[in-house]
């Protein structure tokens, strides 16, 4: 799965979900964080999943109706589960992800808004 992952993923995570076999892209590692606008553009531009634990993406995505390739938002994990809760998202909602869903990962549940 192509992914892309916002600068407050924790960067671990982006070498754990390579070891998973996933093609991961982390914010963190560009020069400078360009927005979310920008990022949400670019996940769209490069046909990835967006990873972020910030809402704002799914009001730019929902609200504004900007286009995107699927996002997981991640809410109230520790740093050290973002991959697993990941992982775990795209095992349950690959494809739903893929035509473009938003899955909402919480502590003993996720949420789905399909496409």
């Amino acid at each position: 799965m192509k992914l892309l992952l916002d600068g407050c993923v924790w960067g671990k995570a982006a070498e754990e979900l390579r070891a998973a076999g996933h093609d991961v892209v982390w914010v963190g590692d560009w020069t400078e964080d360009p927005g979310d606008e920008a990022i949400l553009a670019t996940a769209h531009a490069e046909v990835r999943i967006l990873v972020t634990v910030d809402k704002d993406f799914g009001e730019w995505a929902v609200h504004r109706g900007q286009s995107h390739r699927g996002i997981v938002r991640l809410v109230n994990f520790s740093a050290r589960r973002h991959a697993e809760v990941c992982q775990a998202a795209i095992e349950l909602h690959g494809n739903e992800l893929l035509s473009g869903a938003i899955v909402t990962a919480e502590p003993g549940r996720m949420r789905i808004r399909p496409a």
